[in-house]
């Protein structure tokens, strides 16, 4: 170093440029060698808009291609809140198409990166603990699921800022694995509360549907068909008349409750309200297609 100049020079007395003594960029990151990677983060806005078009027209496949191709995007990119989104996605898309390894490989991801993340407490926790709850529920282990609901709850609960869809969606999901543990007091209360959150949404008539099926098919395992029928009745009269609810936008997501809502009536007898919601849903789908 030159004390007059502040020059760095070589034994040849050659000035020393900076790409003399940087390493080159990584061809991967952009970065130079030895420098702490920037973070590059996925749109997570315009990814969910984009699986909710592919789901409004069915198409597994695609909705697939979709969050791998972003799930390497975030991991090339650092981008470890990107791909927290991604594993839940993952995770719910493999419990509908049934694929249990997978979903549940992703749902344990997913915990992983709360912990790397330090996140363990947040809403988004409480997210990704339903999420792997509900994928258990789904694959026959409610033990493991109502430990993860439990998780969940706790963070919802105490958090301020919780969305009534969020406390609504856990409690409707914890009572169903309640009942299979056979805790059908404990499932009813949380089906009640499920009922009330979902009743301070603008269309939460169709979740409050779905409740009152899930309701009716515990009262028949609680009672028999026999005994609960009455009880079995009232609640598919008023599932029917929530998804008859003037004003509900026939969307893709409403095609979604159609069909999952009608094996339900048709294995009760309402054989007519079940075509008729096939039909609504074959429909929706096929303009969405």
């Amino acid at each position: 170093m030159d004390p007059n100049t502040g020059s760095t020079f070589s034994d040849s007395g050659t000035d020393l440029r900076k790409e003399d003594y940087v390493e080159p960029n990584c061809v991967l990151c952009g970065e130079p060698y030895g420098a702490a990677p920037k973070i590059r983060s996925i749109p997570q806005q315009r990814i969910i808009e984009k699986m909710d078009e592919y789901m409004s027209r069915r198409d597994y496949s695609g909705a697939e291609r979709h969050l791998l191709y972003w799930l390497e995007e975030a991991k090339l990119g650092k981008d470890k809140r990107g791909e927290l989104m991604l594993r839940n996605e993952l995770t719910g898309h493999y419990r509908k198409t049934g694929e249990k390894d997978k979903s549940l490989e992703n749902a344990s991801l997913a915990l992983q990166l709360l912990k790397e993340l330090d996140m363990e407490d947040t809403i988004s926790a409480g997210t990704s603990y339903v999420n792997a709850a509900t994928a258990h529920q789904a694959f026959g282990m409610p033990k493991a699921a109502l430990s993860l609901f439990e998780k969940a709850k706790a963070v919802y609960e105490n958090a301020s800022g919780t969305r009534p869809e969020l406390l609504g969606g856990l409690y409707n999901n914890m009572a169903l694995t309640e009942a299979a543990l056979g805790n059908y007091r404990a499932a009813d209360d949380l089906w009640q509360k499920a009922m009330k959150e979902m009743g301070q949404l603008p269309n939460g008539v169709l979740e409050q549907a779905i409740t009152c099926l899930n309701m009716a098919n515990a009262a028949e395992d609680e009672y028999g068909l026999t005994e609960a029928e009455p009880r079995i009745f009232e609640l598919l009269d008023k599932a029917e008349e929530l998804l008859e609810t003037p004003g509900i936008p026939h969307d893709g997501y409403y095609a979604f409750v159609c069909e999952k809502c009608a094996p339900t009536f048709s294995y009760y007898g309402y054989f007519v309200t079940a075509e008729k919601l096939g039909q609504i849903s074959a429909e929706i789908y096929r303009k969405n297609s």
